[in-house]
């Protein structure tokens, strides 16, 4: 087992565990600016309960590795952009002749984590990572075999994943909606559940490459046939199946680019612009432009995707990690359409 001391010292070992950033709210809630993505060093601080100071010089010591991973420094135009769009907590907290901000995206708070020695929060997050990357080596891992009864083993698992799917996580998200005091229990209990709706698929997937099947090439095919009508409704429904409400599908010539809007189970806003296009055709930087200024500047969406059938060109890929937008390409929308859960909406 991975201890504590070795995830301190070993890049290699703290870069194998960051996806894990809900361990941050499993010890202790962390709040974000209004944009739903960053925190400043002084929240940082806050989080772990040590100076801006301390954090400070975590950061120069080990700037290279924070900043790729979601830690920015920004200044000039970049600087006020962001300032106007979280006006409510700059202003309060900051001299307005500031000249650079350092923020921090949730990975980059965890990467935090794994480095601050002087502190309890910090620490509790290591055990409780320590403790699921534990569990996850031990657990003992089933290696099926083609038999008579793996098609039927198949079916049993898809009904369950159906289930699961339709019935169950809904229903926890309509729990998490109307509950107060025990929202953070029904959030984990709902989680536990889309473990298993994700190992169910998991098992599902290998069942049929054994036998011989070729899931994503059937996936593929069906995104393929899809008109564009039918690709925003696709899109749509996979909202629905990982837990938002309120999903309505515009499809309206005045829709601004946001094709979808909606509310994920936690409360924020949602809004989504689908581009269906096949071959070796790439989104430009100027439909990006087009969706984050109506996303972010308009309607002050939290989630703001960008769902396309085919890849992202270089500059549309700038333009959406300035203006924080989520981009689906060709390869994540068929692992999202395959069943694997979409990590901007949890």
């Amino acid at each position: 087992m991975i201890n504590e001391t070795a995830l301190l010292e070993s890049r290699t070992l703290r870069s194998d565990i960051l996806e894990h950033t809900d361990a941050l709210d499993r010890v202790k809630a962390l709040s974000l600016l209004p944009d739903g993505m960053h925190v400043t060093t002084a929240m940082v601080a806050t989080y772990f309960q040590v100076t801006a100071e301390a954090v400070r010089q975590l950061t120069k010591r080990h700037r290279e590795e924070l900043e790729s991973n979601g830690m920015t420094v920004l200044r000039g135009a970049d600087l006020r952009e962001f300032e106007s769009d979280n006006m409510s907590l700059s202003l309060a907290s900051y001299p307005q002749a500031r000249r650079s901000l350092t923020i921090y995206s949730r990975r980059a708070v965890l990467n935090v984590a794994m480095l601050l020695r002087d502190s309890e929060v910090a620490r509790q997050v290591r055990v409780y990572l320590l403790d699921m990357e534990h569990l996850a080596r031990t657990q003992p891992v089933e290696n099926p075999s083609p038999t008579d009864t793996s098609a039927q083993d198949a079916r049993i698992d898809q009904r369950i994943t159906h289930i699961l799917g339709r019935t169950v996580v809904p229903m926890f998200n309509a729990l998490i909606a109307t509950s107060g005091e025990h929202r953070r229990e029904l959030i984990e209990l709902r989680t536990d559940i889309e473990n298993v709706e994700r190992k169910l698929c998991w098992h599902h997937k290998r069942l049929a490459t054994l036998e011989g099947d070729t899931p994503a090439d059937d996936v593929r095919a069906k995104l393929k046939a899809m008109t564009w009508q039918a690709f925003e409704h696709h899109v749509a429904d996979l909202l629905r199946r990982d837990g938002c409400v309120d999903v309505v599908v515009r499809q309206a010539r005045t829709d601004r680019g946001i094709d979808i809007t909606g509310r994920t189970a936690d409360g924020r806003t949602v809004a989504v612009q689908c581009k269906n296009r096949s071959g070796r055709s790439t989104v430009p930087s100027a439909d990006m432009q087009k969706f984050a200024g109506a996303a972010r500047a308009i309607d002050h969406v939290d989630v703001a995707l960008f769902v396309a059938t085919c890849n992202f060109s270089h500059e549309s890929q700038a333009v959406a990690k300035l203006s924080g937008v989520v981009t689906v390409n060709r390869e994540e929308l068929e692992a999202w359409s395959a069943g694997v859960l979409l990590k901007a909406l949890q």
